[in-house]
């Protein structure tokens, strides 16, 4: 659902909007970031894990990427937020491989086994194109973070080739400052989750103890960029920022102290998504993690959503009614 109160303020028209990206693309940036953004493959600094290799000679460590991306799978998405899927879906192109390691992942095959298929920038842009021919409203790049290099250096390709559609960038948080800079006027929404606030628990379930920080830094760094979530006459995400957060059993996510953070140190308009899907997955079953080895209730969920709410956050799309 949208927010509750919708001020004129948040309305982008549909006539007046054209995708962030064709303005690099008509100086000749675009292209240029593309080159740029593949030349810090040599020595890997893509994501916060500094893993310092050459994925350019296809040498691999923590995304197990090298060279080209691996897309598992891409159609029109019509599980994704009502301001995304609009009635044709959207453009979801999913990347395998993932900088974290969430043992609760409900993608495990796809975010750690290594399933997918190589593409090369030719191959990446088509794929971008026939979403866009399929009516999708966006194309959205899910779990991209390793990938950015890859994903701009297909994009120029696209655009010559009469891609229109707004970009999302649908990521964990765990990006690195120097991938967002170079996304910085291409990216129309970004879709960041704050799965996190603790670094001991981040280490505990997603085995990375500065994931907090990351997120907190970049979801920052994403607001400076394209502001609050704006839309269209029909509801549909043109630019902005759109914050997911998974609530999880006992309130280990932490989630009070996120919505402070966004209200306080982000804006008091920034969209929300409290989501309720939490089921245990990938690792969690067994004694290591029994904390989690269950759904979360609906008190727990509304307590989430009392949190959000005591926070100052008014956009909050929520599945469970209050």
């Amino acid at each position: 659902m949208l927010a509750e109160r919708t001020g004129a303020e948040f309305i982008l028209p549909a006539a007046e909007f054209e995708p962030a990206y064709m303005s690099l693309y008509r100086s000749g940036e675009l292209h240029r970031r593309g080159g740029e953004a593949l030349e810090r493959l040599s020595h890997c600094l893509v994501c916060p894990r500094d893993c310092d290799v050459d994925r350019m000679a296809d040498k691999t460590a923590a995304c197990h990427t090298g060279r080209y991306a691996q897309v598992s799978s891409y159609f029109p998405h019509f599980g994704e937020e009502d301001c995304l899927r609009g009635r044709h879906g959207s453009g979801t192109i999913f990347f395998s491989m993932c900088n974290l390691r969430c043992v609760f992942c409900q993608n495990l095959d796809i975010s750690q086994a290594q399933r997918g298929s190589e593409v090369r920038p030719e191959r990446l842009a088509t794929i971008m194109l026939e979403l866009q021919s399929w009516g999708c409203h966006n194309i959205n790049f899910v779990t991209p973070e390793h990938v950015v290099p890859q994903i701009l250096k297909a994009l120029p390709i696209a655009v010559d080739r009469g891609l229109r559609l707004p970009l999302v960038y649908n990521t964990s948080s765990y990006d690195s400052l120097d991938s967002l800079q170079l996304l910085d006027g291409i990216v129309d929404v970004y879709m960041p989750d704050f799965k996190f606030w603790d670094p001991a628990l981040s280490f505990r379930y997603v085995k990375a103890r500065d994931y907090p920080e990351a997120a907190r830094r970049n979801i920052w760094e994403m607001h400076r960029q394209v502001g609050v979530l704006r839309v269209d006459e029909r509801g549909l995400a043109k630019r902005g920022v759109l914050v997911r957060h998974l609530v999880m059993p006992g309130d280990i996510a932490g989630t009070h102290s996120i919505m402070r953070f966004l209200a306080e140190d982000v804006s008091l308009d920034t969209y929300v998504n409290v989501m309720d899907q939490y089921h245990p997955a990938g690792r969690v079953a067994g004694a290591q993690f029994v904390e989690i080895d269950r759904r979360i209730t609906t008190s727990e969920y509304r307590r989430a959503v009392e949190a959000t709410r005591s926070a100052g956050r008014w956009r909050v799309d929520r599945r469970i009614a209050e």
